[in-house]
Formats: structure tokens, C-alpha cells, sequence
């Protein structure tokens, strides 16, 4: 926040202003609009929702447009150094003036202010201004985006080892719905609208489905309970869960008609035919201190038959090595937001192994879906919402991109 907010006062204060009461006063802006979002992020849970909610819209907005800001702000230093190498070029030589003697010298005139100082601060206001237009249009956009109503993907996945009979059976998946006091009412329930819409033979939720407790969001996850789905609705943990009271959501979670695959498997049946769907605990789960909580693969898959396919439900996506090692056939992940505010998907293969859609992890077949939500800044840029719709197929793996 300091190097953030340290850069744009440099850039739109500092370099458009002159020192005086008009500096200090955006000074002072700069420091409130910096405090904010640290605010919304440390006290949440820490005061009644209905004081934390206005500081969440503001502060997580106010950081979107700022990071937007920065990126604009970052863009223009080309030309600025441009204009600083062309004001230090040398000047042409001046010429001296003599005056005859006996004659008094003519007492200097008032100086003037240099023609440089108002073409700097003209250049530095006019790209200000572009740098905020962008910025502003750009987070404006992503808001507009983010609050809409999710996109539909279908997705054919091929399987060799499905049985025949399981074609075209579809696995409706969504995750980072990340419910909180910026995200839900209306925009959830549209969610699950769009996904009863596909006539969803099972419906997959893989993790980080909330961001606060049980009793502030009760309304707010209450749309789950109308999922129609032909042979059940799961669960697994995502890492925001554990920030939460975890034990209170996964005994709220059946209340509603959802079951929580902690390191468990199901059979998903069409007549005699079957393919294993196992869910395991977030990556982080082991560190949350609650005891029996953590990544167990080994103990979701043991004693199944290998000569069926598995799907696997796993929040992180970096979770495919152990599905990789274990033969898993498929798996199931969000976590990454399709990098949610574009450039930071870059960012996100630092930690993963992909960042959005279909990828081949050796053997193992990798979905991440873009999710539902938002966190943070409650924005999406270059990564809509998303509801997928996984339609498996018997056959070889093939890209579905093509």
C-alpha cells in the first residue's frame, strides 16, 4: 500500500501541483484513500457487517482503480523521460548586451517564470488525466463484468476408460463465489439459476465458495438449497474456508442439500455403469490447526476399483501433482479467478500450473474454472464469470479448444 500509494501521489499530486494548500489537501486524500483498503482487509470479521460492508465497497473499489491508476501512471514514464532528456539538451547561446559607458546599467526586470515550469506541470496534468480516464474506464468495466450474470462454457472432456453409457453426462462446476459483504443476494441466485438451466446430472463445487461466517451469510448461500441436480451436489474446501469458522460451514453446508467431500470418494451411477467422483481438502487445509484436516488423496481413492475412471474435486490447481501420481483421470479446480484483474494472471503461474480452462498434466486432464465471484476489488478484467459445463465422453483426450 505504501509503494502504491507512495507512487501515485508522486505522479498526481506532487508532479501537478504546486506547494501550497491544494498539495497538502490531495497529501492528506492520498494518506485517507490509502488507509482504506488496509482497513477493509484487517477488519473484517472484527466489526458488525453492517458498519464493515460500506468499507469494503469503498476501500476494494478505490484499490481497483488505484492498481489501474499505477498501470496508466507506469505507461506514461516513456514519455516523460522523453520530455526531461529534451529539456536537458543544450541551450542556445545567449547573447550579451553592452552598454556604453558613462552609462548607468539598467536596473534587471522582475524575473519571470521560466517557460519550463508550466509546460512540466502542463505534461504532467495532461497525462495525469489520460492515466485516470484509462483507469477509470478500465475499472468501471471490470465492475460492470464482475456483477454480471456468469458465462457458460461447455466443455467436452474425453475419457478412455468412461463407460459408453456415461456419455454426455454432465458435471456442472463453479467455485471462488467467495460470498461476503460485497458479493451475493440477487448475483448469487443467479448463479445457481444458470446452472439448474443446464440440467446438471451433478454439480461440483470446488472450494472458496465463502468469505465470512455462517451467520452473517446465511441469506446469502440460502440459493443453494434449490439446486437441481440428478445425482447430488458436492463440496470441497477451498483456502478461504479455513479463514472462516470451517466446521460451522460444513455442518451448515448439508443443511442445504450439499454434500462435503472431505478425502472421500462417491460412486456417480447411470445404470450399471460408474465412474469415481473424490474431493479432498484444500492444500492448506493441514495448516489450519483443526484436527483430521489436510490433503489426503491416498485416503479419497483407497480400496476403488482402477479400472474406473476418477474425477477429482481440488480447490488449488497446483494439486494436480498428486492426482498425476495417483492416475486421476480428471480434475476439477478454481482458486486462480482466471487471474481476475489482468495483468495478474502472469502472476498466478508463479504458484500454478495453469492459470484458466484445459490443460494436459501428463496423464491427468486439468479443468480450472474462472469462478463465480470476486475477491477483493469487486472488479474482473480479461476474466468473466464463469459457470462450466463438463460433458464427458469415452475416447482419447483432446483439447476441447480445437
Amino acid at each position: 500500500m505504501l509503494l502504491l500509494h507512495g507512487y501515485l501521489w508522486w505522479r498526481l499530486v506532487r508532479a501537478t501541483t504546486r506547494p501550497g494548500s491544494v498539495r497538502r489537501g490531495l497529501t492528506l486524500l492520498v494518506v485517507v484513500l490509502a488507509l482504506l483498503p488496509t482497513l477493509a482487509v484487517t477488519l473484517r470479521g472484527s466489526v458488525p457487517l453492517a458498519a464493515y460492508t460500506p468499507l469494503a465497497w469503498v476501500g476494494f473499489s478505490w484499490l481497483g482503480l488505484a492498481f489501474y491508476a499505477f498501470l496508466s501512471l507506469l505507461v506514461t514514464e516513456p514519455v516523460r523521460l522523453a520530455a526531461r532528456l529534451r529539456r536537458r539538451s543544450p541551450a542556445p547561446a545567449r547573447q550579451e548586451v553592452l552598454v556604453p559607458s558613462g552609462h548607468d546599467t539598467p536596473a534587471p526586470a522582475p524575473a519571470a517564470e521560466t517557460p519550463e515550469l508550466p509546460r512540466r506541470l502542463f505534461l504532467a496534468r495532461t497525462l495525469a488525466a489520460g492515466a485516470g480516464a484509462v483507469a477509470l474506464g478500465t475499472a468501471g468495466t471490470g465492475a460492470v463484468l464482475a456483477n454480471s450474470a456468469p458465462v457458460v462454457r461447455r466443455v467436452p472432456v474425453r475419457i478412455p476408460r468412461l463407460d459408453p453409457a456415461l456419455a454426455g453426462l454432465r458435471i456442472v462446476t463453479f467455485s471462488d463465489g467467495h460470498l461476503s459483504a460485497t458479493y451475493g443476494g440477487r448475483r448469487f441466485e443467479r448463479v445457481v439459476e444458470t446452472i439448474n438451466a443446464q440440467r446438471p446430472d451433478v454439480v461440483a463445487i470446488v472450494g472458496d465458495l465463502v468469505d465470512g461466517e455462517v451467520d452473517e451469510l446465511r441469506e446469502d448461500v440460502a440459493p443453494l438449497a434449490d439446486l437441481v441436480s440428478e445425482q447430488g451436489v458436492y463440496f470441497v474446501t477451498g483456502n478461504h474456508e479455513y479463514f472462516a469458522d470451517t466446521t460451522a460451514w460444513l455442518r451448515h453446508l448439508p443443511t442445504l442439500g450439499v454434500q462435503v467431500l472431505r478425502n472421500e470418494r462417491v460412486e456417480v451411477r447411470r445404470g450399471a455403469a460408474a465412474f469415481d467422483l473424490a474431493g479432498i481438502d484444500d492444500r492448506t487445509a493441514v495448516m489450519s490447526g483443526l484436527p483430521g484436516h489436510g490433503a489426503d488423496l491416498d485416503a479419497a481413492l483407497d480400496g476403488r476399483d482402477d479400472a474406473r475412471p476418477v474425477v477429482l474435486m481440488a480447490h488449488q490447481p497446483v494439486q494436480v501433482a498428486q492426482a498425476r501420481a495417483t492416475g486421476v483421470d480428471l480434475q476439477l479446480s478454481g482458486h486462480t479467478h482466471g487471474g481476475q484483474l489482468w495483468p495478474f494472471d502472469y502472476g498466478v503461474l508463479l504458484d500454478q500450473p495453469a492459470v484458466e480452462g484445459w490443460s494436459m498434466q501428463g496423464e491427468t486432464q486439468l479443468y480450472i474454472t474462472a469462478g463465480a465471484g470476486y475477491w477483493g476489488p469487486p472488479m474482473r478484467v480479461g476474466a468473466r464469470p464463469e459457470v462450466t459445463v463438463i460433458e464427458l465422453h469415452p475416447g482419447q483426450p483432446v483439447d476441447p479448444g480445437r
